[in-house]
């Protein structure tokens, strides 16, 4: 069986490494020099210009134990006890693995620890109802959902309330209800009209956050090698024109320069808009079923070397915006905000701030921003930024920092006008309206963050393994390999 995947980003790969050991010959074309999608390093000096942040270690532990390997001889993981820090002004708070420490540090912060517990305990329970019967199922409704988990469960995780209001449940300083609503930003997505579902993501981090050694682009790169060793070949720079059609199936790809690459089946993982958008032929066009869908946030980043001082980063620090309404309010309107949230990765720093931090040293420092629209954009200003962390006390020098905006993230991942999670997660049904594995045409099959299960790292992976699992499903067994499936899921221990 032959299986090409047009891209190599970490569902592309997932999808792979789940075919290819199971006897599949498999091409993955990737237009770019490296494989990982999103997960890309800028500049010179390797900095980390996509995700930031590792969590759900056990998929990716699955999915390498599936393939006969070990996860954690080829990628080094360092478990972070601080999770991030979180600044308003002068004030500080950092949030732990330990849950009681981080209950204490609420409390003495503003004296809501039992409502810290309360959150965690509900955002646990949303996780635990959710995790077979949605983000295991290969195509789950909200039907199937109900009838898995029962309608007192299904009630029970609030899915008509919004996340702002379901945290403000539980905590009533609007500075918490900043910090754990800004989790709907993780899909894209706006706290004032996104699922209190999303909680769960507060219990996954609670879970384990791991720091990558080398970056995160060194997943990739592992992912990458460990599909090579299992006989699977990538070919960069190599740029598809088409998804070639023949007798109502997918049957191969062809390339800009005129080349063809024949295939039983095709994995695209890339936007499923990008079929709509007919950048795969017109024959593939009304195969993923969204001709038009709303976007998600995009962002503003920079990249590059930095000196930092007066303020002790940790590996992960947010610097909050002070009306986080008014903030979501423009991003709503295609602007962006006059004083934006902004994130940084410290990437040369422990989870602690310790650290190569002796002199300049690898940043990237993150804002939401609309998609490109209709609407007019606001340019952003990195003085406004910088702003808004020197009133925390950190005064940032960044040196020939390299600046990517929605429509530089438009050009790098086509169809999706800047967004970089596929469509937002607003709404009570938003989440089934993801398109999954399969598509309309035969023998074409999706993966990544646009799709089913969602956005995200370990989703990512995971939508890469539903893509194989439904290849393999609907070609039947293979002659050279007996089909294994997918050992473990995603329970928590």
């Amino acid at each position: 069986m032959q299986v090409v995947i047009i891209g190599a980003g970490i569902g592309g790969l997932a999808a792979a490494i789940d075919l290819a050991r199971q006897g599949a010959d498999v091409t993955v074309v990737e237009r770019s020099d490296a494989p990982g999608g999103k997960m890309r390093r800028v500049g010179p000096h390797g900095i980390d210009g996509g995700p930031t942040v590792f969590t759900m270690r056990h998929v990716f532990d699955a999915l390498f134990a599936d393939a006969g390997a070990a996860f954690s001889d080829h990628v080094t993981l360092h478990p972070a006890s601080t999770l991030a820090r979180h600044a308003w002004g002068p004030a500080r708070l950092d949030l732990f693995a330990n849950a009681d420490a981080s209950a204490a540090a609420i409390d003495a912060f503003c004296g809501e620890g039992a409502g810290f517990r309360a959150l965690a305990t509900e955002a646990r329970r949303m996780y635990q109802a959710l995790d077979t019967p949605f983000i295991q199922a290969p195509r789950p409704t909200a039907l199937s959902l109900t009838r898995a988990a029962g309608l007192g469960a299904m009630l029970a995780i609030r899915p008509f309330d919004t996340l702002w209001s379901a945290v403000g449940r539980h905590l009533r300083d609007p500075r918490l209800r900043q910090l754990f609503g800004r989790y709907a930003t993780y899909c894209g997505s706006s706290p004032f009209h996104a699922p209190a579902t999303l909680m769960l993501i507060a219990h996954v981090e609670a879970a384990g956050v791991w720091r990558v050694a080398g970056g995160m682009h060194e997943l990739a790169r592992a992912m990458a090698a460990l599909l090579t060793r299992l006989g699977g070949t990538i070919r960069y720079g190599a740029d598809v024109a088409r998804i070639d059609v023949v007798a109502g199936r997918a049957a191969g790809v062809a390339f800009q320069s005129g080349e063809g690459l024949a295939a039983d089946a095709v994995v695209l993982n890339g936007d499923p808009g990008a079929l709509a958008a007919g950048l795969f032929g017109p024959l593939a066009e009304r195969a993923a079923g969204v001709a038009s869908a709303p976007r998600s946030l995009s962002a503003v980043t920079w990249a590059g070397m930095a000196t930092a001082t007066g303020f002790p980063l940790a590996h992960h620090s947010v610097f909050f915006s002070p009306d986080y309404r008014a903030e979501f309010a423009s991003l709503d309107q295609g602007q962006i905000p006059a004083v934006p949230t902004t994130y940084i990765c410290a990437q040369d720093r422990t989870d602690d701030g310790l650290g190569n931090t002796d002199g300049p040293e690898r940043v990237l420092v993150l804002i939401n921003a609309p998609p490109i629209g209709d609407r007019a954009e606001t340019s952003p200003c990195l003085h406004q930024t910088t702003a808004l962390l020197a009133q925390s006390g950190l005064n940032l020098t960044l040196h020939d920092p390299i600046m990517t905006g929605p429509a530089e993230f438009a050009r790098l991942f086509p169809a999706t006008k800047g967004a970089l999670y596929g469509a937002p997660t607003h709404g009570p049904m938003a989440s089934f309206r993801r398109p999954g594995s399969r598509t309309a045409l035969p023998g074409l099959y999706l993966a990544g963050g646009g799709t089913h299960p969602g956005a995200g790292v370990p989703m990512a992976a995971l939508s890469g393994r539903l893509a194989a699992a439904a290849t393999l499903a609907d070609r039947g067994s293979m002659a050279r390999s007996r089909p294994v499936g997918m050992r473990g899921g995603t329970s928590m221990r």
